[in-house]
């Protein structure tokens, strides 16, 4: 299955089109910086790796972007322990554990 990240900086919050629904990751830019606060799957979505996918995808895009991660969001915290390739986007002296 392809999916579409959009940024919807109006909503402040990135989002997947996933059969109709609109699973999300909140967030707050501040200049270099941005601010991961809150994932959201709808419940017809949960199991099928769907958080997982777009928190992948805004971190490349994060990387893309040359910005710094501030990871609020406990899940996307928890992906980072999991995936330590992308600590290099987290704000020095920020440990996920």
């Amino acid at each position: 299955m392809e999916y579409e990240l959009i940024d919807n900086k109006e909503a402040k919050q990135y989002e997947l089109i996933v059969g109709g629904k609109k699973p999300r990751i909140e967030y707050i830019a501040v200049k270099d910086k941005i601010y991961l606060t809150h994932t959201e799957v709808p419940r017809e979505l949960e199991g099928k790796g769907i958080a997982s996918k777009i928190v992948l995808m805004v971190l490349q895009d994060i990387k893309s972007r040359n910005l710094t991660l501030i990871p609020m969001c406990p899940f996307v915290a928890m992906y980072i322990k999991r995936h330590p390739e992308w600590r290099e986007l987290v704000l020095k002296g920020i440990n996920i554990v």
